[in-house]
């Protein structure tokens, strides 16, 4: 059974967001996604300083199994990513909600259209 923290909201694609603070927010993939992604080897993140949009790709994940698209939970600027996925991309499987976060994303407006973790559990289930 996948982890889904109280704490965090999700996309349907299987992303998570955290306020981090005033208009940023921290994404990364959830634990259903990562588990059904396998070993992950590689992360291609945004570049700090793009903008994303919400439920638009801004980065892919690849597996032992596959390539999956990684879809931005938010509309903003990418202002930090975390850099310590270029070495050490499994961390995304061993801790997706903690050091395996992938960027943070200053919006201007509040997001909306995000599930809460009774919500994407439905999904999950």
């Amino acid at each position: 059974m996948s982890s889904i923290p109280d704490s965090l909201q999700y996309t349907k694609e299987h992303e998570w967001v955290s306020a981090k603070g005033a208009n940023i927010y921290r994404m990364g993939i959830t634990d259903f996604a990562q588990g059904a992604l396998g070993d992950i080897v590689y992360v291609q993140l945004p570049k700090i300083g793009e903008s994303v949009t919400a439920d638009k790709v801004c980065g892919e994940v690849e597996s032992t199994k596959s390539v999956s698209e990684i879809f931005a939970p938010v509309s903003g600027k990418i202002i930090a990513i975390n850099e310590s996925l270029a070495a050490t991309p499994e961390l995304v499987n061993q801790d997706p909600y903690g050091a395996g976060w992938l960027a943070e994303i200053e919006v201007s407006t509040e997001p909306s259209g995000l599930l809460s973790a009774g919500e994407y559990g439905q999904i999950t289930a």
